[in-house]
């Protein structure tokens, strides 16, 4: 790049001449590499996986959607076993994303009694939750 310096022209712009002289190396150093295949197993990998397995992916790893859908229909079984004051409380809260307030006009009910049902709901369901699947993290 140094040697490329009596090249520049001083009525033009620099900034443009050098961004258009690096442009130029970089496509005269991608022209000199060897494509690699992305089926070619790594050289350094002694599992065989390709440049391909490398590649990043915005997928969720299949593992992880079944792990949760399991821990989804585990829940769902639990939440079914609760009183229905509960069920109803945490359905609002959770699955409808209500506030405290507007569950209580929901249900007609005082405040402070939709945040003991909400709090006896989710410690009962912590329990069952515990007791089926000991050593397991709910969070």
């Amino acid at each position: 790049m140094a040697e490329q310096i009596r090249k520049y022209d001083p009525s033009r712009n620099f900034d443009a001449w050098l961004f258009t002289l690096a442009r130029h190396l970089a496509i005269d150093h991608l022209r000199r590499r060897r494509p690699e295949s992305l089926d070619e197993p790594l050289a350094q990998d002694e599992h065989g996986a390709t440049h391909a397995d490398r590649l990043p992916s915005t997928e969720r790893p299949a593992l992880e959607g079944l792990l949760e859908r399991e821990r989804g229909s585990r829940l769902a079984e639990c939440v079914v076993e609760l009183p229905v004051i509960y069920r109803e409380v945490l359905s609002l809260r959770f699955e409808e994303e209500m506030k405290l307030e507007d569950i209580a006009v929901v249900l007609d009910a005082p405040l402070s009694t939709v945040k003991t049902r909400l709090r006896r709901g989710l410690e009962s369901l912590r329990q069952n939750l515990e007791s089926r699947y000991p050593g397991e993290r709910w969070i």
